[in-house]
C-alpha cells in the first residue's frame, strides 16, 4: 500500500441554482466547471445522508460517459475517501447505464461481501453532451432508486449554507482497467474497484426473460431487427445482449459506440432526434426505404428511456407500457405468478388504466419522477410502470429501463410468433398494437414541448390556467367558442398526489382538464432541462368505437390541439408559434 493519504478541508461558499430537479442537478458543463460547483453539490449530498450510509460505506460512481464525466468521477472518488467512504465501485471507463446502476446497488456483492448503499450517477439523461452542452449528477439510494424529496430537499438546503468540503490527496485512478486500487488512510483502507459494466445487468436480464425464445425469433430469416443507442451508454449493453447473448448480427446495431458528445446528436429516443433509426424503419416524410426491419428500438444517453418501432409504425410510450402489462404474465417468466399492480405518471395516457381495469389489477397515477414508482414497488404494490416520456420499467430495479423494455417487446413478438417463424407472414408490431386497440380502445395521444421558454412567461401561463379553473362554465364557454365539436370539461385541477406508502404529499404536479368523453389536456413545467423553462402540453383523445381506431392521429387530435393552444394562449404567453418538439 502507498503512504497514508491526507484529507484537506477546503473553504467554500454557496453556488446559486443547485436545486435538484426530478432527476438530479442538470446544468451546462461550463457551470459545473466553475470553482467548487461540483464539490459543493457532492459535499452537500454527503452531509444530507445518514452517517452510516457514508462512513465505512460502499458507493457506486459512474454514468453515461458524457463530457466531463471522467473528471467528475476522480473528484468524487477523492471526496468519498475524505468523507470516510470505505470503497467506491466504478464501471469500467466510468460507464454504467442508469438502470445498470440500480441493478448493481440491488444485486452486486463485492468479493468481501460488501453491498452498495447508494450511488452518484453522472448523467443528464436525454440531454445533449459536449464541452458546451449538459452535464448532470444525481444520487440514488440503497433501494437503487432516486433520492426521495426529503433527501433532495436536504441536499438543496445544504448547498445554500455550505462553508467547507473535504477532499483527499489521492492520485487519479485508471478507470479503464478492471481491478482494485487500494489506498491507506488514517482510518484504514480505501478501495476503488473498477468492474465490468455489463455483467451484473446481463445476469439480471437473463433471470427475467426467456432468452431462448427471443434467440429463436432473432434467428428467423423472416425477422429483422435494428437497435440505435444514439452513441449513448446503451451501446455496450446492446452489443453484449443482442449480439453476444441473443445472436443478432452486429449490423443490426447502429450508433452503439458511446461518445462524450453523443456523436454531436441529441440522445433522446423519439421521432425527432433518432433520425437514422426512423429513416431505416421506413418512417418520416418522403422516406423511400425499400424493406424496413420488422422491429426497431432506441435508447437515450443513459439507457433508461426507449422508443419502440415496427415497420413503418411508431408505438407511443403510453401504448407500449399498456401492451407490455397486458402480455407480461404470458410472455415474461419473471411475471409468471402475476402482477402486483401497475402505475403510470399523471401525464401518460390512460391506456394502462383500461388494461388494469380489464385485468382487475391495482392501479396508481403518480407525479412525474421515478421515485414515486419506487415507493410503490418497495411496498409490493406495483410490478410494471411507465411514463409517456419514453420511460418503461418494472420492479426488477428502481429506475426506468430502456433495454428491459426492448426485451419485453421481443418477448411479446417471440410469443406471438412461436408457431409462425416458418410461416408466410409474421405477426408484426403493428398487428399487436392494432389488436390491443380493438380490445381496449385507442388513446390518440401527442405531446408538444416548448423548450427554453422564458421562465417568467412560463409561470404566467401556468398561473393563468390555474385561475381559469375557478369556473368550469366559463372554461366550457371558451372551448365551445373555439370548437363546437369538442365535448365539455367535467373536471379541472392542479394534480396533487398523496403517496399511499409514506403519506407524503406532492403538490403543483401539473394542470389537468378532463373531458366528458375521456379526453384530457395536461400542462406541466418540466424539471429535466438545464436552462430556461420547458412547457409540456399533453393532448389525449380516447376512442372506443372500433370503426374509428384506424384514423390518422393528427386528424383525430386536431380539434383538441386547437382548443389546447387557444385556451392556454400559448403563443401570447411564450411568443412561440410552434412547439420545439412534437412526440
Amino acid at each position: 500500500m502507498a503512504a497514508i493519504f491526507q484529507i484537506f478541508r477546503k473553504e467554500t461558499s454557496p453556488c446559486e441554482g443547485q436545486k435538484p430537479g426530478t432527476s438530479g442537478l442538470r446544468k451546462k458543463v461550463t457551470v459545473f466547471k466553475q470553482p467548487n460547483y461540483l464539490e459543493n453539490f457532492v459535499q452537500a449530498t454527503f452531509n444530507a445522508l445518514p452517517s452510516d450510509k457514508v462512513k465505512g460505506a460502499t458507493l457506486v460512481v459512474s454514468g453515461d460517459g458524457r463530457y466531463f464525466s471522467k473528471d467528475a468521477i476522480q473528484v468524487i472518488i477523492k471526496m468519498a475517501a475524505a468523507n470516510g467512504v470505505r470503497r467506491v465501485w466504478v464501471g469500467q471507463n466510468g460507464l454504467l447505464s442508469t438502470p445498470a446502476v440500480s441493478a448493481v446497488i440491488r444485486e452486486r456483492v463485492g468479493g468481501d461481501g460488501s453491498k452498495a448503499t447508494g450511488a452518484f450517477i453522472l448523467t443528464a439523461s436525454h440531454n445533449p453532451g459536449g464541452p458546451h452542452e449538459d452535464f448532470g449528477i444525481k444520487y440514488n439510494m440503497e433501494n437503487g432508486g432516486p433520492a426521495p424529496e426529503g433527501v433532495t430537499d436536504k441536499i438543496y438546503a445544504n448547498t445554500k449554507t455550505i462553508k467547507e468540503y473535504f477532499i483527499a490527496d489521492l492520485p487519479d485512478v485508471d478507470i479503464s482497467i478492471i481491478g482494485v486500487t487500494s489506498f491507506l488512510g488514517h482510518e484504514g483502507s480505501f478501495d476503488v474497484d473498477v468492474f465490468d459494466s455489463t455483467s451484473d445487468y446481463v445476469k439480471l436480464m437473463k433471470s427475467i426473460f426467456d432468452f431462448n425464445s427471443i434467440q429463436k425469433l432473432l434467428a428467423s430469416p423472416k425477422f429483422t431487427f435494428c437497435f440505435d443507442a444514439l452513441h449513448g451508454v446503451a451501446g455496450i449493453y446492446a452489443k453484449r445482449i443482442f449480439v453476444e447473448e441473443l445472436g443478432a448480427d452486429e449490423s443490426s446495431l447502429i450508433n452503439c459506440t458511446p461518445k462524450e458528445d453523443f456523436g454531436g446528436g441529441h440522445p433522446d429516443p423519439n421521432l425527432t432526434y433518432a433520425k437514422e433509426l426512423v429513416a431505416r424503419m421506413g418512417l418520416g416524410k418522403g422516406n423511400t426505404q425499400a424493406e424496413p426491419p420488422e422491429f426497431g428500438a432506441a435508447a437515450d444517453g443513459d439507457a433508461d428511456r426507449n422508443m419502440i418501432l415496427g415497420k413503418r409504425f411508431f408505438v407511443t410510450p403510453s401504448d407500449s407500457v399498456a401492451i407490455i402489462a397486458a402480455y407480461a404474465v404470458q410472455t415474461i417468466p419473471y411475471f409468471a405468478s402475476g402482477l402486483k399492480g401497475v402505475a403510470r405518471s399523471m401525464p401518460t395516457s390512460a391506456a394502462l388504466d383500461v388494461v388494469a381495469k380489464h385485468l382487475n389489477l391495482k392501479f396508481f397515477e403518480v407525479p412525474t419522477g421515478w421515485k414515486f414508482f419506487g415507493n410503490l414497488m418497495d411496498a409490493g404494490l406495483c410490478s410494471i410502470c411507465g411514463e409517456e416520456s419514453f420511460g418503461t420499467g418494472s420492479d426488477h430495479i428502481r429506475e426506468k429501463d430502456g433495454i428491459w423494455a426492448v426485451l419485453a417487446w421481443l418477448s411479446i413478438l417471440a410469443f406471438k410468433n412461436k408457431d409462425n417463424l416458418n410461416g408466410e407472414k409474421l405477426v408484426t408490431v403493428e398487428d399487436i398494437v392494432c389488436q390491443h386497440w380493438a380490445t381496449y380502445g385507442r388513446h390518440y395521444y401527442t405531446r408538444y414541448d416548448y423548450e427554453n421558454v422564458d421562465a417568467g412567461a412560463a409561470k404566467e401561463l401556468m398561473a393563468y390556467l390555474v385561475n381559469l379553473q375557478a369556473s368550469l362554465p366559463d372554461v366550457n364557454n371558451i372551448i365551445k367558442g373555439i370548437r363546437s365539436d369538442v365535448s365539455g370539461v367535467i373536471q379541472a385541477d392542479e394534480f396533487e398526489y398523496k403517496d399511499p406508502v409514506d403519506g407524503s404529499i406532492s403538490k403543483h404536479q401539473g394542470i389537468r382538464y378532463l373531458f366528458e368523453d375521456g379526453s384530457r389536456l395536461v400542462f406541466r413545467l418540466s424539471g429535466t432541462g438545464s436552462e430556461g423553462a420547458t412547457i409540456r402540453l399533453y393532448i389525449e383523445q380516447y376512442e372506443k368505437d372500433s370503426s374509428k381506431i384506424g384514423r390518422d392521429s393528427q386528424e383525430a387530435l386536431a380539434p383538441l390541439v386547437e382548443v389546447a393552444l387557444k385556451l392556454s394562449k400559448m403563443q401570447e404567453f411564450t411568443g412561440r408559434s410552434a412547439p420545439t418538439v412534437i412526440t
